[in-house]
């Protein structure tokens, strides 16, 4: 390789950075640049041209594994509908699906946002950083993984741990509302912003929403619920988490109150 080859090649590989791609999905490394590079084999069911048919055909994937979602009796019913579900394009680049971690008795729920690289390679939810700092937020009230159950609007990591996109969470909300439904928990806590402003369908930015119970309808139950900040947050700007401390002793308190 020339210097000018290594040169191209190195600026080659700080534009997939920056655009999210910044690992391997494949063991093996595909040349999509081969002049004899085969196209991908298009599907039959997909008509040469048009704009509507390829809609049609993601609306079919990602309606019909919810259609059994209200059938599903477990949490691992839920997920096995999920492991068959390819109504979301975030499922195609990541690694694994997180679906969730903790006591699938637990009387708390946690709900962030997505998974991030740790996430993907791992499986789990906030097993990264920000959830060993969540796991110490939640020790600090006497609360361990066997006591809690933790998940994410959306169950694949997006490339470059980019924001989720509205059509991205809600192609997960069918899956993420039947967990809570099944879950069935005293209290529910939504960790940041993106989370909060989805579960309980409001406008307000997170230091509006949080230090605030309020009220999620699953089924024929309201579950108290409280938005706090996100550990990923915290990690930035750690001049914030007295109210994060705030908000755990909220959560402390109520769950006192609840027996729980």
């Amino acid at each position: 390789m020339t210097g000018s080859q290594a040169k191209a090649a190195a600026s080659l590989l700080a534009w997939y950075d920056a655009m999210g791609a910044d690992e391997a999905i494949a063991e093996t490394p595909i040349d999509r640049f081969a002049a004899n590079a085969a196209p991908p084999p298009r599907s039959k069911a997909a008509p040469a041209s048009g704009a509507s048919a390829p809609k049609a055909v993601d609306a079919a994937l990602a309606s019909a594994p919810a259609d059994d979602l209200q059938a599903a009796k477990t949490l691992g019913d839920v997920e096995a509908l999920l492991a068959q579900f390819d109504g979301c394009a975030l499922k195609r680049t990541a690694k694994t699906t997180c679906f969730a971690r903790g006591s699938t008795e637990a009387r708390v729920m946690l709900i962030g946002e997505a998974p991030g690289r740790d996430e993907d390679l791992q499986g789990k939810p906030f097993v990264g950083r920000a959830g060993k700092l969540l796991d110490r937020m939640l020790a600090s009230i006497g609360l361990d993984e066997s006591q809690v159950y933790i998940t994410n609007t959306i169950y694949w990591r997006p490339p470059g741990n980019r924001t989720p996109t509205p059509q991205e969470i809600e192609a997960c909300a069918p899956f993420l509302a039947r967990q809570i439904e099944l879950l069935a928990p005293d209290v529910m806590v939504l960790l940041g912003g993106a989370a909060a402003k989805h579960i309980l369908n409001v406008t307000e930015g997170i230091m509006r929403l949080r230090g605030k119970w309020k009220i999620y309808k699953a089924a024929d139950r309201d579950i108290p619920t409280l938005a706090t900040l996100h550990p990923a947050f915290l990690l930035r700007k750690p001049e914030e988490k007295r109210y994060a401390w705030r908000d755990l002793l909220m959560l402390k308190t109520r769950l006192e109150e609840l027996g729980a």
